[in-house]
């Protein structure tokens, strides 16, 4: 099974939940941290890493002598990867999806392929191989995480229980992070910039036609905005996190939900079986 974290917005606590599903689990776990920009859940899983891949992608590279000058690969890519003033294109290798398109219309030939460096994925464990973790940095000044994020998701097996960190938001990057999961837990706070995002979020997993929960994060502070707005669109409340002075200290010290507040390691626990009975239901 694959279960997915994201959230509307950031500060939620994506990652407080991310983190202790994993440590929850009671059979092998891997965890996959596809939030690229700023994947922070080795901070609190502590893995031992084996080793560093870099991510590469193909740009592409024009030869003069060949080319024409037509403009024809500048107006067909659609990401401005490509400009053209009559004179061999620009290319703009940070703004590039490498679909290839460029040299496919390219009446000369002109256009080859050269590998570009984008990130990088670190694999390492901990809890004695129990955890094992896989985690996406983009490179500094980068601007396309989908290449990373689907890096990391190339090395995921539907054999293991897998937990997704995504990325914040709604925008390519988390529903990069999101294709393939079997269940979406979107993390949320009782706040009017929560309730915001959250509706945001829920649009979004629906378009993907995924089934989700929500999770609310300091529960018993703000309003019950969330609380109404799931009852109405008949969304299911999957756990109710307290406020607690005690876990932002544990945080801050790269603790855990469960040294904090360690009842709740038993209800994190039964998510897994509980998404499980959910799923066969459906």
């Amino acid at each position: 099974m694959r279960i997915a974290v994201a959230s509307g917005k950031g500060g939620t606590g994506k990652t407080t939940v991310a983190v202790a599903l994993t440590l929850a689990s009671q059979e092998p776990v891997v965890y996959a941290d596809c939030d690229v920009e700023e994947p922070n859940g080795s901070i609190f899983l502590r893995p031992e890493i084996t080793n560093v891949e870099k991510v590469l992608v193909d740009v592409p590279m024009i030869d003069e002598a060949k080319c024409k000058a037509c403009g024809d690969c500048a107006r067909f890519c659609q990401f401005n990867a490509l400009v053209s003033f009559n004179t061999p294109p620009l290319v703009f290798s940070d703004l590039c999806h490498s679909c290839g398109g460029c040299a496919i219309v390219c009446p000369t030939g002109a256009i080859s392929w050269k590998k570009v460096p984008v990130g990088e994925i670190s694999f390492g464990s901990s809890d004695g191989g129990r955890i094992s973790v896989v985690q996406g940095k983009l490179a500094v000044g980068g601007s396309l995480a989908p290449p990373v994020i689907r890096k990391v998701k190339s090395y995921l097996s539907d054999n293991v229980f897998t937990v997704v960190d995504s990325p914040p938001g709604t925008s390519c990057p988390v529903i990069e992070s999101l294709r393939e999961a079997d269940y979406v837990l979107l993390v949320t706070e009782p706040t009017p910039f929560g309730l915001h995002d959250l509706k945001l979020a829920v649009e979004t997993v629906r378009e993907l036609d995924t089934l989700f929960s929500v999770i609310i994060n300091r529960f018993d502070e703000g309003d019950s905005g969330v609380e109404q707005y799931c009852e109405e669109e008949k969304i299911h409340i999957m756990v109710k996190i307290p406020h607690s002075r005690l876990m932002a200290e544990t945080y801050s010290r790269g603790g855990n939900l469960f040294d904090a507040i360690p009842e709740l390691r038993e209800v994190f626990r039964d998510i897994p079986l509980i998404i499980q009975r959910g799923v066969e239901a459906q």
